[in-house]
């Protein structure tokens, strides 16, 4: 509906709106002009919701606005908001419908006066994190019973004497190594960086199991070194387990996320890489407990197990009358089978007697005509038969025996053997 006011030639035009529509009109308007937008202010009313959204008031002298920050944004924050803290915002303008209140809905929040330093510590840490230098998966879990702890800060710190008190009082008994190096100022980053590594190059002979990198607090500009990307390569690459204790507990650095563990305090520090020696003395206790047990079951089941041989075992003297028994049974066994044995045999001998004799009488007959045979065939090859018939052997003097005429000469002497007896004869000239 429309009505037209002043001139009638140029009627002017009257809007009427749903409160809806008007509040989106002016969130656009704004969102239009002003987002987004950067606040310096002081927070005022701060909480935390349990979904994890913040809600506070930025306020300065001339007035105040309300203030969203959302998890997803919350999560990122690197301190912890308190109220009476100034801070820079930036986010965007809105209208909150339910109420019709101006909100800003913050999406960035930092400390105040500290924007180019902490613009960098955020682009550093995004590319370190991507890196996977930050990544939980790496981290490693602590020694439960470190054999001794190395501590690299500065000698003049307080946080050093911090450290060494806690640890006095909780374990005495561990050695600290301390590596020195300055924790402020433009050659901390190498110091700390050397201090790092010559604990590393110590590491296999043994000379600290755990590491502590401590500093008392400071602003962002006093506790720089630690954000500093050599300072956090070198800790990432420690062969022990590096906890990381610099400044309060609301301060963070990279190092931090670098460590394998942060501590919200040096003292903080030390505490967790050293059980009190109450609880240490406890579980000492609690062992001995377990291993008397352990040793005085063992001795009592060998005890019972002793006592169930010796009822097995008996007297000697019994033993040795069954052993007796037993060897007078396997003797009277022993004679009962040898007798039958020789009966048996005795028997049997007695049934191949008249064989035997038998076989023997065949083999004796066999064997007497074989020797007739025999005799008979030596007979005719007795060369004595064959001198009976007329027949004489002729040899020369030699004994080479002469069968015939070309093997001798006119005039040899022959040895001619008969049947009686034997002569020697002169061989005559063939020629004549």
């Amino acid at each position: 509906m429309s009505e037209g006011f002043g001139d009638r030639s140029l009627p002017l035009v009257r809007t009427v709106w749903a409160v809806g529509p008007l509040l989106r009109a002016i969130a656009d308007s704004l969102s239009a002009r002003f987002n987004p937008v950067t606040v310096r202010a002081e927070i005022s009313g701060f909480s935390r919701a349990a979904s994890g959204h913040c809600y506070f008031n930025l306020k300065d002298s001339t007035g105040q606005v309300r203030c969203a920050m959302f998890r997803r944004a919350a999560e990122q924050l690197s301190f912890n908001p308190a109220d009476g803290a100034l801070v820079e915002v930036e986010g965007k303008l809105d209208i909150y419908g339910p109420r019709g209140d101006l909100q800003l809905v913050v999406e960035r929040m930092r400390p105040a006066g500290q924007g180019a330093l902490f613009e960098q510590f955020m682009r550093l840490k995004a590319r370190l994190e991507a890196e996977g230098l930050f990544d939980p998966g790496r981290k490693r879990e602590l020694p439960v019973w470190p054999r001794s702890v190395g501590v690299v800060t500065s000698l003049g710190a307080a946080a050093l004497r911090d450290v060494v008190t806690a640890l006095r009082r909780r374990v005495p008994h561990l050695p600290v190594v301390i590596y020195p190096a300055s924790v402020q100022g433009a050659q901390a980053p190498d110091e700390i960086v050397g201090a790092l590594r010559q604990a590393y190059s110590r590491h296999p002979v043994g000379e600290c199991d755990v590491l502590l990198l401590v500093r008392g607090g400071g602003s962002l500009e006093d506790l720089w070194c630690f954000n500093d990307e050599r300072v956090v390569r070198t800790v990432v690459a420690a062969p022990m387990p590096v906890i990381c204790g610099v400044g309060h507990e609301t301060d963070f650095t990279l190092a931090d996320f670098a460590a394998d563990l942060r501590a919200p305090t040096p003292t903080a520090a030390a505490e967790l890489c050293a059980p009190p020696r109450h609880q240490l003395m406890a579980s000492l206790e609690l062992m001995t407990e377990r291993l008397t047990a352990s040793v005085d079951a063992r001795l009592d089941l060998n005890a019972q197990r002793l006592d169930r041989l010796a009822q097995r075992l008996g007297k000697p003297s019994g033993r040795l009358h069954e052993a007796r028994q037993s060897l007078l049974s396997i003797e009277h066994r022993l004679n009962g089978l040898l007798q039958q044995t020789i009966q048996r045999e005795r028997r049997r001998t007695d049934r191949l007697a008249p064989a035997l004799r038998e076989a023997m009488l065949h083999n004796l007959q066999v064997q007497q005509r074989r020797v007739e045979r025999c005799t008979t065939a030596l007979r005719h090859l007795d060369p004595q038969t064959v001198l009976d018939r007329g027949y004489a052997y002729v040899s020369d003097m030699s004994g080479r025996t002469i069968t015939r005429a070309a093997q001798v000469a006119g005039g040899d002497r022959l040895h001619v053997t008969m049947a009686d007896g034997a002569l020697e004869v002169l061989a005559a000239d063939p020629e004549k």
